[in-house]
């Protein structure tokens, strides 16, 4: 693992035991890693302040009965930073970053209700002068995403003995169907739960109940089910240039229908992949992959990606900017805490 000069390999392993246990205590974590409570602390603030990482609990609007879909505009010139930053606003927008030359942008769509997703879909955004053209994908199965952005690339960073001392706010993410038959339902004291879990994916069990005016016994206890129905997962998101990956980029994949859930699998386990799904549409895979440089991604998708049996054709867009990812907001190659975050620190 190759970091910037601004994080160290210490950090790294706090990086990597957060990601194994998100929620962990400081003192848990020194225990493991052989390092003092306070020195934990002191690089966990340190990188949250750095924009090095982010901690939040990601809501999964699939758990909940609604479809996700990622989004292909091409805009006119001169109009496509405006349109990103606008959707980078929304809270039904997770995803958001140029490319194609900056007349481009890739956005992911995770609307709770499918009011909202409509009006976003059908009507806003062919509304908008600026955009050309719109393509929408439905996410039809998720193979690596969310909890197992627990990256591949940190592993082996700690020993399995380490990671298994540390435990877990839940197991990596595994393949399941997008939306469930039998959807969850919410109620106002989850709802504040997971805003303030939004702000702050290690908000401590007397911050829960507080806000849901609930006990800290019975806050713990709807955490762990909605952690279980996977309405939520603590996401630690990592800016990749920190760690040394400058290169981003999307994945448009083509394949033959028998051999889609094959190389999904395949690319879960591809440590330079962040995130692949089976998608409608033109291409029936999307993944978006994490490189060093331009070299290494053109190396990777040549020599590693081309040659999947059952692959068709390949379409790999860098990315020029990314303004926002896993619900976080990316400034340059920072990620940018929420109000509500920083306000509590």
């Amino acid at each position: 693992m190759a970091e910037s000069a601004g994080v160290q390999p210490e950090d790294v392993r706090v990086i990597r035991a957060l990601q194994v246990a998100p929620r962990a205590s400081f003192a848990s974590i020194a225990a493991v890693l052989g390092l003092s409570e306070g020195a934990v602390g002191r690089r966990y603030r340190r990188l949250l302040a750095d924009g090095v990482i982010r901690v939040a609990g990601v809501v999964d609007p699939g758990a909940l009965g609604q479809s996700r879909w990622l989004v292909r505009l091409r805009c006119r010139p001169g109009s496509v930073t405006a349109i990103a930053d606008a959707l980078a606003q929304r809270d039904d927008v997770s995803w958001v970053a140029l490319g194609a030359a900056g007349s481009e942008i890739t956005c992911a769509v995770r609307s709770r209700t499918r009011e909202q997703r409509e009006d976003l879909l059908g009507r806003r955004l062919p509304r908008t002068a600026a955009v050309i053209d719109i393509n929408a994908s439905a996410i039809l199965r998720q193979f690596v995403g969310g909890r197992g952005h627990y990256w591949a690339a940190l592993r082996g960073t700690l020993t399995p003995q380490q990671e298994s001392a540390l435990g877990s706010d839940g197991a990596p993410f595994t393949e399941s169907p997008v939306v469930p038959r039998v959807p969850v339902h919410l109620d106002p004291e989850d709802e504040k739960m997971l805003d303030l879990l939004a702000a702050d994916g290690r908000a401590g069990l007397v911050d829960l109940g507080a806000a849901a005016n609930l006990t800290p016994g019975r806050a713990s206890r709807r955490l762990h089910a909605l952690l279980r129905r996977r309405v939520v997962h603590i996401d630690v998101e990592i800016a990749p240039a920190a760690l040394g990956y400058h290169a981003r980029a999307n994945l448009w994949l083509r394949a033959h229908p028998t051999a889609v859930k094959d190389i999904g699998r395949i690319l879960a386990r591809e440590p330079h992949i962040a995130f692949a799904a089976a998608v409608s549409g033109p291409y029936n895979l999307q993944a978006v992959a994490h490189c060093r440089d331009l070299d290494e991604l053109f190396e990777y998708t040549s020599d590693r990606i081309g040659s999947l049996s059952g692959l068709q054709s390949m379409e790999v867009s860098p990315l020029l900017q990314q303004i926002k990812q896993a619900g976080t907001l990316v400034s340059g190659e920072r990620l940018v805490p929420s109000h509500r975050a920083r306000a509590r620190r």
